[in-house]
């Protein structure tokens, strides 16, 4: 009896804590999220275009169609009946262009990931040393080039996008103020006000999703103007390096801030310019290498003096018969510009280089000089 009695109560306590056990999974639901509703779970990352603030769950939330709208035979009930209607074809489209914004995400950060892949097998190539041109980097490069013009491509798309969601919000505040000015009608039932306050309410929320949405985009677009614009830059100095066939460095237009001033005259000797030169580029034979000394030389400039400017002067022997000089300083003035396209290729906004010519008894070939102003 006493065994009997024992196996009763082990039973019982079992029961007792199966019971809690279930108790306690409904009072205090998991936040892990059982196996069979992993599919619908959405875990949150880093997103290299930014977070999603309109989630794809908030989304097909309050975009369902409303429903549960009665007819109630009078004018006001007719009338919302055709807002409930307008209010259904708004959320239809608000996830339709939800759904639109994160494919283009997708996309973007697909084609972002081509274009960087490329640069890094032309960065790694020119890492180990390469020779000038080579045609393998040239081909990568016109890649790089037109996986870059496919985000361009992108951006475009998003504005298009921005245009449609502007009309969503244009439409869903046209709704509301339908909505609100139908309390004032008259000859409505309590049924009527009733539908009315739950069109409100639905359509309070479908504006603030529309909102929400359209600053994502804005947010989006800022963000890749940007970026586009930084890596063309970079890619016109990575264009530098392929015909070069050495690796400099990130674009100039990284450290460089525009400057609100204009710019001197050219023809104005430079007053604040510092008397000893920065870089002394001597062409004293037909190939002259001096892209990597000059970038690495403004590049300390700029992390030091992010607003400096500068100035590229072609230094003329004044040596020889008048004609002699004259050749010389063309050839020279020549040398200068290729100079100047040289910082201008590295990411150096042109406003930020003037160039201009001298002569000197104290040279012996023809040279060119970069002052820091």
């Amino acid at each position: 009896m006493a065994v009997r009695k024992t196996y009763l109560a082990v039973i019982g306590a079992a029961l007792l804590l199966g019971g809690c056990s279930f108790s306690s999974e409904a009072l205090w639901p998991t936040l892990a999220g059982s196996e069979s509703d992993t599919g619908n779970t959405s875990v949150s990352g880093t997103d290299p275009m930014g977070s999603d603030a309109v989630t794809d769950y908030d989304v097909a939330e309050s975009t369902r169609p409303l429903t549960g709208v009665s007819q109630t035979g009078t004018f006001v009930g007719s009338r919302v009946e055709n807002m409930q209607q307008e209010l259904n074809r708004l959320k239809s489209a608000l996830s339709q262009h939800s759904n639109q914004l994160q494919n283009l995400r997708a996309q973007t950060v697909a084609h972002s990931q081509a274009y960087h892949g490329t640069v890094a097998a032309i960065s790694a190539r020119l890492q180990v040393g390469t020779t000038p041109g080579n045609p393998v980097l040239v081909q990568q490069w016109n890649t790089a080039q037109s996986e870059l013009d496919r985000v361009n491509d992108d951006i475009a798309a998003l504005n298009s996008l921005a245009n449609k969601v502007a009309a969503d919000s244009t439409l869903s505040t046209f709704l509301l103020e339908s909505v609100r000015s139908a309390y004032q009608v008259s000859g409505a039932v309590d049924e009527d006000h009733r539908q009315l306050a739950l069109l409100e309410d639905e359509t309070n929320r479908t504006t603030v999703l529309i909102d929400r949405l359209l600053n994502e985009i804005s947010e989006s677009l800022s963000r890749q103007t940007s970026y586009v614009s930084t890596e063309r830059a970079n890619l016109n100095a990575l264009a530098l390096a392929v015909k070069n066939g050495e690796i400099f460095g990130d674009s100039l237009s990284k450290r460089v801030f525009q400057s609100q001033a204009a710019p001197a005259p050219s023809s104005q000797r430079m007053a604040s310019t510092s008397e000893r030169p920065l870089v002394v580029i001597r062409f004293d034979s037909p190939s002259v290498k001096y892209e990597q000394a000059l970038y690495n030389a403004v590049n300390r400039v700029l992390e030091r003096r992010p607003q400096a400017s500068f100035d590229v002067v072609a230094v003329t022997p004044n040596r020889g018969t008048p004609a002699q000089v004259a050749l010389n300083s063309n050839k020279s003035k020549r040398n200068a510009q290729a100079v100047l396209r040289s910082l201008t290729d590295m990411g150096m906004p042109s406003s930020r280089v003037r160039a201009s010519d001298t002569r000197s008894a104290s040279v012996s070939a023809n040279e060119v000089h970069v002052f820091v102003r």
